[in-house]
């Protein structure tokens, strides 16, 4: 499974390339849709019923229609998946000190929320992403756990939906992204 808070360090992949993507994945077996879905998010539910919906027409439709699903988890659902994420190291490149302060933000997080810390980072640049890591679990630590579940919530159906994007783009090599 990817990291969670990880993404794409590349330039953006054009248009062609999604719509391509968006091809392959309306043409997929269901079996090979959820997978790559799955890949994205780790609740069943979001996933087969995403899936069942193809043919989408757009990459814009598929992505509404991600989002839709993310909206209508279950506890159990939303619960599930946010237990399959996990807490993504730092850069290798990172000062030891920023990796010690990261781990045990991490570790605080978890210990008060019983899940990984979930953000996305679409759009940040990766020399910013580990200063919006930690500063995202200080200001989310203070949080209740209804409130932190409601964030958590919308993070990870930012998360699926930028993974979704970067898996259409790469053209969506179904069997590679099962793995």
């Amino acid at each position: 499974m990817p990291a969670q808070h990880q993404g794409p360090t590349h330039s953006p992949p054009s248009a062609t390339s999604a719509r391509h993507g968006l091809t392959r994945f309306n043409a997929a077996s269901s079996a090979e849709a959820e997978a790559l879905l799955l890949s994205c998010c780790r609740s069943r539910r979001w996933a087969e019923r995403v899936a069942a919906h193809r043919p989408y027409p757009t990459v814009d439709a598929l992505l509404a229609a991600a989002d839709e699903a993310g909206y209508d988890l279950s506890r159990a659902d939303l619960d599930g998946a946010l237990a399959a994420e996990s807490s993504a190291p730092p850069h290798p490149d990172a000062p030891p000190a920023a990796r010690t302060a990261l781990r045990a933000a991490h570790a605080a997080y978890e210990s008060s929320f019983g899940h990984a810390f979930v953000i996305s980072l679409e759009g940040v640049r990766p020399g910013e992403r580990l200063d919006q890591v930690l500063a995202g679990i200080r200001s989310r630590l203070g949080n209740e756990p209804e409130e932190e579940r409601v964030i958590a919530a919308d993070e990870l159906r930012r998360l699926a939906r930028a993974r979704l994007a970067f898996r259409l783009s790469e053209g969506l090599t179904l069997r590679h992204s099962e793995a």
